[in-house]
């Protein structure tokens, strides 16, 4: 059941908001009536995600940049805060992920996925601070349980969502005076998206995921949406530094058993054909 979230006259900016996960909040802030600016590297996926957010009726509009170029992220961040006279949330979500053992990911392939996840992320929250420095305003960054939990073929994210969450909590401690809350958000299995078609492609691994939730299924992007509403909201005012897991109790450890599983069932997973990026 959907709270009714009133963001009314709210401007919300969401990097890596043209699919999957950062999307279906994109929607939600839409949906609640808030001015949206959606950030990626495809401008065709950027002109899509407009359109479509602009079916709620408000206003939106979109940036192709890489999150990986801060001169670019600079610049639409720029672009947007002059557009609406400021931010009142930002969302840091752009990722990259696939399986690989640690002898199996190149140097390259660790570097993608460490200069987007974390780096991105960096540069996002450094760009966005002079349109944010306001009472009340708020950043949610999409982080992933293995940020602080250990899972096998991936390393690479491991170490790179680790490091978001640190930027979130040292974020929270350096803005606080500005009253800028710096939280995040951290999903379990959410299905039909790119990142657990790419983790769980078979129906075999699919139900060695949903068996280890001790909620037995998966999570929808809506979960992530309403928790990153109330984030964002005068509801969680006194909230900031947070790492809030919405995984239908995944993290508990099954996380943990899923992760052997996937071993075993990946014993020689593919390298990816791009750079992993997930936007």
């Amino acid at each position: 059941m959907e709270v009714p979230y009133d963001y009314s006259g709210k401007s919300v900016f969401v990097a890596g908001g043209t699919s999957g996960i950062n999307l279906g909040v994109a929607h939600a802030f839409a949906r609640a009536g808030a001015r949206l600016a959606v950030l990626s590297r495809s401008q065709e996926k950027v002109d899509a995600a407009v359109a479509a957010l602009k079916t709620h009726g408000g206003e939106a509009t979109g940036f192709a940049a890489d999150v990986r170029e801060p001169a670019a992220v600079e610049a639409a961040l720029r672009q947007a805060g002059a557009q609406f006279g400021g931010i009142d949330v930002l969302i840091s979500g752009a990722a990259g992920n696939f399986p690989a053992p640690a002898l199996g990911i190149s140097p390259n392939g660790f570097k993608s996925v460490v200069d987007i996840d974390l780096l991105g992320t960096f540069h996002v929250l450094r760009a966005a601070f002079a349109h944010l420095n306001k009472p009340g305003a708020a950043v949610v960054n999409i982080s992933a349980p293995q940020a602080y939990i250990p899972m096998e073929l991936q390393m690479h994210v491991c170490a790179a969502k680790a490091g978001v969450d640190m930027i979130t909590r040292v974020a929270a401690m350096e803005w606080g005076a500005a009253g800028v809350r710096v939280n995040s958000v951290s999903p379990g299995p959410i299905d039909n998206t790119e990142g657990m078609r790419r983790l769980a492609p078979t129906e075999s691994l699919r139900k060695l995921v949903t068996d280890s939730v001790p909620l037995g299924h998966f999570g929808s992007t809506g979960d992530i949406a309403q928790a990153c509403l109330w984030l964002a909201s005068p509801y969680a005012a006194y909230v900031t530094g947070v790492v809030l897991p919405v995984d239908g109790g995944w993290s508990l450890g099954g996380f943990a058993a899923s992760g052997a599983g996937l071993k075993k069932l990946l014993s020689a997973p593919p390298q990816p054909k791009s750079d992993g990026v997930i936007e």
